[in-house]
């Protein structure tokens, strides 16, 4: 069963996950915002998207760009989740992982650490 969640509750989770992100990794990132939406059109299923130049592959070509975008999708967590408790632990890996690609880690590494 879904779990019914105000869109402020949820942003205020996903910015918790964030304080959770350790300082060296936090300081480390560099030009992208995190933004909360309702879900990917494309992909309804969506949990999180990273959209941007990952830090590994940046060059110094790499100026004046606007800043790469972690998407995370409220309403697919939401719908996968039947407790609050496992709303906060899925935005968190959900964040997370999409801040590893921000960091140029695959998928397949993010699985094996555990994070999605």
């Amino acid at each position: 069963m879904a779990v019914d969640m105000s869109p402020q509750r949820f942003e205020e989770l996903v910015a918790e996950a964030l304080d959770e992100i350790p300082p060296e990794f936090a300081a480390a990132m560099d030009n992208v915002v995190v933004l909360v939406e309702p879900r990917n059109e494309e992909e309804p299923d969506l949990l999180g998207l990273y959209h941007g130049v990952a830090l590994t592959e940046r060059t110094t070509s790499y100026s004046g760009e606007l800043p790469d975008r972690i998407s995370i999708y409220r309403e697919p967590i939401l719908a996968m989740c039947d407790t609050e408790e496992d709303v906060v632990r899925e935005v968190l890996i959900t964040v997370v992982h999409e801040i590893g690609h921000h960091f140029g880690i695959d998928d397949e590494r993010l699985h094996e650490l555990g994070w999605g």
